[in-house]
């Protein structure tokens, strides 16, 4: 399970580089994510500098760059 999550990671990274923001909604990526309870997927954003959100009763998780949070890539 933690190659899909580096791997899902990835993923998200690369798409708010260029976006505000990433849905996910594959039933593969979503079972990586929802295996997290709420403070888990919390916590996992916050160490990415994102925010998450579940919508549609966790049919689909948004992510989120967080604009409180200043990541530095050095």
């Amino acid at each position: 399970m933690r190659e899909h999550l580096l791997a899902l990671t990835a993923k998200i990274a690369a798409a708010l580089a260029i976006r505000p923001e990433v849905f996910i909604t594959h039933p593969a990526e979503l079972r990586v994510l929802s295996a997290m309870s709420e403070d888990e997927l919390g916590k996992f954003a916050a160490e990415h500098g994102w925010e998450a959100v579940r919508r549609i009763g966790g049919r689909q998780i948004e992510f989120y760059n967080d604009a409180s949070v200043r990541v530095c890539d050095l």
